[in-house]
């Protein structure tokens, strides 16, 4: 996949995997920044000791909101960048399901797939992602949703066919 596409593009990628993210390493560092920022300190998270005793994870393992939060590091390491767009934003997420915990230590990646992309207005463009995130090494994927997004663009750069 090119790194930069245009907007006439897109409707020839509906139906394909479009970006398979880099690995990313969740490590208890990572996980207790984000208990910080969260005011979520439960001992699964962030208390290795208590997790490894009481838990049956054997140890701690990453918010499920910390592994969804990573979609956008995501998108950004892998999918291409539409030449014209001026503005990107999240219009929203369906179907979030937390198959499998990320367990400290672990390296996950995105996998993102575009299912539809409709012209909406002069300038805008929403296009829609089943996107899973995969563990390594583990067969049930941590998360799997659908992600709608609203690319924004200059009126004048849509394609004629649009």
């Amino acid at each position: 996949m090119p790194r930069e596409i245009s907007l006439s593009d897109v409707k020839d990628l509906v139906g394909t995997e479009i970006g398979v993210s880099s690995w990313i390493t969740v490590d208890q560092t990572m996980i207790d920044t984000f208990a910080d920022a969260t005011d979520d300190h439960q001992f699964i998270h962030v208390d290795p000791a208590r997790a490894e005793a009481e838990s049956p994870f054997g140890g701690t393992i990453a918010h499920g909101f910390l592994t969804l939060s990573l979609l956008s590091t995501m998108n950004y390491d892998c999918l291409p960048v539409i030449r014209e767009q001026t503005m990107g934003l999240n219009y929203g997420l369906d179907h979030i399901r937390f198959g499998s915990p990320v367990r400290t230590g672990k390296r996950i990646r995105g996998h993102f797939k575009l299912t539809e992309a409709r012209f909406r207005g002069a300038g805008m463009l929403m296009t829609t992602y089943d996107v899973n995130i995969e563990i390594e090494d583990e067969k049930k994927p941590a998360l799997t949703a659908t992600w709608t997004t609203i690319v924004q663009f200059d009126p004048k750069d849509r394609p004629e066919d649009a």
